[in-house]
């Protein structure tokens, strides 16, 4: 049986009737007529009684079409897959992260994904930036945030927003009585900091080296958050970065930009070998849409800091 004839006759045991069949397939009944019986005639088996215009299927034409119905469920099952393509509904995503983009953008973002997507499956993970590009190159994650760039060949990396370095204070701190704060100002206070084997001590430490100035690390960190952490407890003051300081909601904290803090890059990143899917470039819309309203949240706060 060819894919008409098998259309043909499920059409009349759907309906019951030639006339039935004819409406559903939008075609002549005695072209309905013909082809039962050419199919009858190549199976060598009756599939229809013809009892005062009725058809009545045989055993054999109900055995045929439990068969004929099995693949119709699947048909179905591909058709409903291919549909959900498109709508995320069938989709797997699975994100890495930097930690500070970990905190509030990335969820944040990857929330939006899942009210849209209800269906879709989705895992974030945090990650330092050499296990983030192992996951990458080993396809066990599909997408990446970074907050570095990363060199590396067989990976895509395009910007979709900027971080810098603030410094971070508690509310009763001295600094708050300052409209306007500079890195010799901060450096008055104990100084919470990162480990210069971390890429923030470095950065921090170049820009010292930048402005000729000695960096010295009383209370030493490894994160960002942990440097809040420490501020908001009175340990000292910190340079972090700013959706870092954002993020964290303890301790009321002041955040305050510095006049020439480092700058630098947030990036999408993908493989060469794993194209970004449809569900993955609506994430990285997403996580663009959510920085830029984080920004201008952010900027408002600092307005609100000075006055």
């Amino acid at each position: 049986m060819n894919l008409r004839q098998i259309e043909v006759f499920r059409a009349v045991m759907v309906t019951s009737s030639i006339t039935g069949a004819a409406a559903l397939l939008h075609v002549s009944q005695p072209g309905i007529s013909r082809l039962v019986r050419h199919v009858e005639l190549g199976l060598g088996v009756p599939l229809f009684e013809r009892r005062k215009g009725r058809l009545l299927p045989t055993p054999e034409a109900r055995a045929l079409y439990a068969e004929i119905e099995k693949v119709y469920r699947g048909v179905k099952s591909v058709q409903d897959f291919a549909a959900g393509l498109k709508t995320g509904g069938t989709a797997v995503l699975r994100v890495a992260t930097s930690p500070s983009t970990g905190l509030e953008l990335v969820p944040q973002a990857m929330a939006k994904l899942a009210e849209a997507h209800p269906a879709a499956k989705l895992s974030l993970e945090i990650v330092s930036v050499a296990e983030m590009t192992n996951l990458l190159l080993a396809e066990h994650i599909d997408a990446a945030i970074s907050t570095l760039h990363i060199d590396h060949p067989l990976l895509d990396l395009r910007p979709i927003g900027e971080w810098r370095l603030v410094c971070v204070f508690p509310a009763a701190h001295p600094l708050q009585a300052s409209r306007r704060i500079t890195v010799r100002d901060v450096l008055r206070y104990r100084l919470v900091s990162f480990h210069n084997e971390t890429a923030q001590g470095r950065i921090i430490g170049d820009w010292f080296a930048r402005l000729g100035l000695e960096r010295r690390i009383p209370v030493e960190v490894r994160s960002g958050h942990a440097a809040c952490a420490l501020v908001a407890s009175g340990a000292g003051v910190a340079f972090v970065d700013d959706l870092t300081a954002r993020a964290y909601r303890a301790g009321g904290l002041v955040t305050r930009q510095l006049p020439q803090s480092p700058v630098f890059t947030i990036y999408a990143v993908t493989s060469h070998a794993r194209p970004a899917s449809v569900l993955a470039k609506q994430f990285f819309a997403a996580t663009g849409a959510t920085l830029r309203a984080l920004r201008s949240t952010g900027d408002d706060r600092q307005r609100t800091n000075h006055r």
